[in-house]
């Protein structure tokens, strides 16, 4: 058989392993390799691959990369069951994936333990999983029929595993077991060989979880935990997470009275409270000129639709976990209607596009909407705002010519470089996610129709000179799409932007446009979203800027301190003065000495403090504070009126 890596290739006469074949290529590469993709399949290194007439393609799966950090959580998830069980024997485990796009945890398992675990737990059980990673147990991998996993399931009373077994499970299915140890687990894989490959991970934190995130289900206990590649990288992680507990939104949201979430309304709705709106309508009155500039049109739709669009759109077929129950009108009105509220707004942009006829004289049209979508989603996953079930998107669809994709994409990511910018952003990270892998049933479209999309955004960032990690098996249901990271003040990546192609929702929804030809043409849709939810990137900005916001954007852009009650009418007459400016002004009126109301003023993190006292009221000027620098001297009103609208036009990131 012939084998391919990279640019290599060579001739197997027998059934050969992963490993071997890599070794046969290039031992180096081996050092740092885990696991590897044949044909695009994840496998395990110890995988014998068949004598076969066709030509293999071998990828090496490295630490270095984030499918390698996927396969170093997943596998020190399974070595944390396995210590758990041999500390706890009679353990019922649930599921136990790698975290990958949670910026607090690494990886987490579900258990339910013969008695209630604590804190004090968790060194005793890493300690365990460290003894175990020394004795370099294997992890081995049997493709074992339906019923006789369950028969090995049902022996372990492991009644969670035989549930998820009986669903999931068609013919056989892939178990993988540690051995040497108690460890069975019914799982796709890849993981490492040997626990030994395990070197750098921490356990961090122990929560209650209901099974499959139903309150109905079993209560079970969630361990978190998460892993790296080396030593140096956990130590800078945890490095990290001790700023950013410091910066958490929502400690900072209450603390600065930004927002809140009120479980009696529901779980996962944010109320946004005046300083919080503030923000808010400064980052949509920006976004808004943008648009305006770029030629966009701001669009509004309602926020339920029959259920008929759902299906039509495949949303239905392809989102069910995160769409709400359709509901239906009062029996009393006798109409046999049932709708549900809109996860996506883009089959109402489709609907504008469709209202009347178009003509390729006409595209690209750009339809952008502030839009509040809802979606299902359990409550074990919300958090604050950065995932909740009410959000608005900063949505925007592109309907275009295909000749006009390529442009409209590179538009779209330079949109979303100036956005993050102008937010204080200066790193980002691209990642193009296309189908991939052996099983691409879960997608949309033609081979064909997939090939010349992916090409149409690479051709977009090669264009830039952007460099970009290839995602396999990421992309939407309905096409390929890029999105953007960002990496904050303490350097965590935040997944933001996305740019989405979608050739499906055109053929679905019968699009047509008038070429020049005067025959009809199918056009292609372009899906952008660049804060990606509002909620979101505000929660993502309190971090980022550890709740000091620059100027432009701060609730509270100045207050007024007056020194004395006396000084109290010439306060109040400076306050009515910066409001008129139409700046966001308060004054302090508390009978309280200076020092505390400038200590007030800091905490609520405010730019700049205007100290009154004899002096100002005397002179007809003010003492200017700044939050960093402390005092930058005495002015009259109009200079520093003239410095406040300079920073608030120029969207200054500092004070400077």
């Amino acid at each position: 058989m012939q084998i391919k890596f990279g640019e290599q290739q060579k001739e197997f006469s027998e059934p050969v392993s992963v490993l071997d074949a890599i070794k046969a290529f290039d031992r180096d590469v081996l050092k740092k390799t885990i696991a590897a993709k044949v044909n695009g399949e994840e496998v395990d290194l110890s995988k014998k691959i068949e004598p076969t007439d066709e030509v293999l393609s071998i990828e090496p799966i490295q630490t270095d990369t984030r499918d390698g950090l996927e396969v170093l959580r997943h596998s020190t998830a399974h070595l944390l069951a396995a210590a758990v069980l041999e500390l706890f024997p009679g353990t019922q485990l649930g599921v136990g994936p790698a975290l990958m796009e949670d910026p607090r945890y690494g990886f987490y398992y579900d258990v339910i333990a013969p008695r209630q675990l604590t804190e004090a737990d968790l060194p005793v059980i890493e300690k365990k999983m460290r003894e175990m990673a020394k004795k370099n147990l294997v992890y081995r991998r049997d493709e074992i029929a339906k019923a006789a996993i369950l028969d090995i399931f049902k022996d372990r009373n492991e009644p969670l595993k035989c549930e998820l077994i009986a669903e999931k499970v068609s013919d056989s299915a892939s178990v993988y077991y540690i051995d040497g140890s108690p460890f069975i687990d019914f799982c796709l894989g890849p993981h490492v060989g040997h626990t030994g490959k395990l070197k750098a991970f921490k356990l961090l934190a122990l929560s209650g979880a209901y099974w499959k995130g139903d309150a109905d289900n079993p209560q079970m206990q969630r361990i978190y935990g998460t892993a790296f590649a080396t030593q140096e990288e956990l130590d800078a992680w945890l490095k990290q997470r001790e700023e950013a507990e410091k910066r958490d939104h929502r400690r900072l949201g209450k603390e600065l009275d930004l927002f809140s979430i009120q479980d009696d309304y529901g779980q996962g709705f944010i109320f946004w409270h005046p300083k919080g709106g503030a923000i808010r309508t400064d980052m949509e009155n920006y976004l808004r000129e943008e648009l305006q500039k770029r030629g966009y049109g701001m669009v509004f739709t309602p926020h339920i639709a029959k259920r008929q669009l759902w299906q039509t759109s495949g949303h239905e077929e392809n989102y069910a976990d995160s769409l709400f129950e359709p509901m239906g009108m009062p029996e009393k009105f006798g109409e046999d209607t049932e709708f549900r509220l809109k996860p996506m707004n883009c089959p109402f942009h489709i609907g504008i596009y469709k209202s009347h006829p178009r003509s390729y004289r006409e595209l690209p049209l750009r339809y952008a909407e502030l839009g509040t979508v809802y979606r299902a989603e359990l409550s074990g996953t919300l958090h604050g705002l950065m995932r909740v079930r009410g959000f608005t998107q900063d949505d925007a669809h592109i309907f275009c010519r295909p000749d006009q994709v390529e442009d409209e994409v590179g538009l779209c990511v330079d949109f979303a470089y100036d956005v993050f910018k102008t937010f204080g952003f200066e790193k980002f990270k691209v990642e193009l996610s296309v189908r991939g892998g052996a099983d691409n049933k879960g997608y949309l479209g033609s081979d064909e129709a997939w090939e010349s999309a992916e090409q149409a955004l690479v051709r977009a960032l090669n264009r830039r000179s952007i460099p970009y990690e290839r995602i396999e098996g990421e992309a939407a249901f309905y096409g390929p799409k890029i999105d953007i990271k960002v990496e904050d003040s303490i350097g965590r990546l935040w997944q933001l932007s996305t740019v989405q192609f979608d050739f499906n929702l055109p053929e679905r929804f019968q699009l047509e446009f008038i070429g020049d030809d005067n025959q009809k043409h199918r056009p292609v849709m372009v899906h952008r979203a660049l804060f990606g939810s509002v909620e979101r990137f505000f929660g993502v900005l309190i971090e980022h800027f550890a709740g000091a916001f620059p100027f432009w954007l701060a609730p509270v852009q100045m207050m007024v301190l007056p020194i004395t009650d006396r000084i109290n009418e010439y306060a109040e007459k400076i306050g009515r003065e910066l409001k008129d400016a139409g700046f966001r002004a308060e004054v302090n009126l508390k009978s309280e000495k200076i020092g505390a109301k400038i200590r007030d003023a800091q905490l609520q993190k405010v730019p700049f403090m205007i100290v009154l006292g004899d002096k100002e009221l005397e002179e007809g000027k003010i003492a200017v504070r700044e939050k960093v620098k402390g005092d930058i001297g005495q002015m009259t009103l109009d200079e520093f009126l003239e410095l406040a609208r300079r920073l608030k036009s120029t969207r200054a990131l500092t004070n400077g």
